[in-house]
């Protein structure tokens, strides 16, 4: 049985950077409502202004993606640069090495999905809607956020309608074919165990 749940974005949670540098908004976190040094799972949104370092999360994966503006550079643990535009795939990485931003060209809204390491792994996809587009869950916990414009998801006898800026969360939902209908710039995030 899949459980669904329409979480609107009236009510994502408003908070502060683990690091103070800015603020994140929670779109869902497994368990509900756990601390930032508890979570499982965590997806959220966070507005970037200025340069400067990332958070360290021990023991954890993320990937971001780039919701708004014209894109941020990351250097990532002593590498070369990264160029994360609204075009880039999303980027995985790990959290718990030393990540710093820069901006050169303006503020950024970025999408961050962060899964424990030693239990669960993740992958973010986004999908550009129009007018409708059949895919299939590969794992239990999926989470489809909804960019721009109201979406239909469709599944089994279910359907659910998302406004823009809303996320679709399905649990249990692995072998599941969904159908979106509309025109829409989605993230798909898939969340499976190790």
């Amino acid at each position: 049985m899949v459980r669904a749940t329409v979480i609107r974005s009236a009510t994502y949670r408003r908070m502060p950077w683990k690091n103070g540098g800015g603020e994140t908004v929670e779109i869902a976190v497994s368990p509900e409502g756990a601390a930032l040094s508890e979570f499982n799972w965590r997806v959220s949104m966070a507005t970037v202004a200025t340069d400067g370092p990332f958070s360290i999360f021990t023991g954890i994966d993320r990937t971001l993606s780039i919701l708004e503006g014209n894109g941020m550079s990351l250097t990532i643990d002593g590498k070369a640069p990264v160029l994360l535009t609204g075009t880039s795939d999303p980027l995985a990485f790990a959290a718990d090495v030393v990540v710093s931003a820069t901006l050169p060209d303006g503020p950024i809204t970025d999408l961050n999905v962060m899964t424990r390491r030693q239990s669960l792994r993740h992958t973010v996809e986004r999908l550009v809607v129009g007018p409708s587009a059949t895919v299939r869950l590969s794992t239990p916990t999926f989470l489809l956020l909804c960019r721009g414009a109201p979406l239909a998801v469709e599944w089994n006898d279910q359907r659910a309608d998302l406004k823009a800026d809303d996320t679709l969360l399905l649990e249990g939902a692995e072998g599941t074919d969904i159908r979106l209908v509309g025109k829409a710039t989605c993230f798909l995030i898939s969340i499976g165990s190790i």
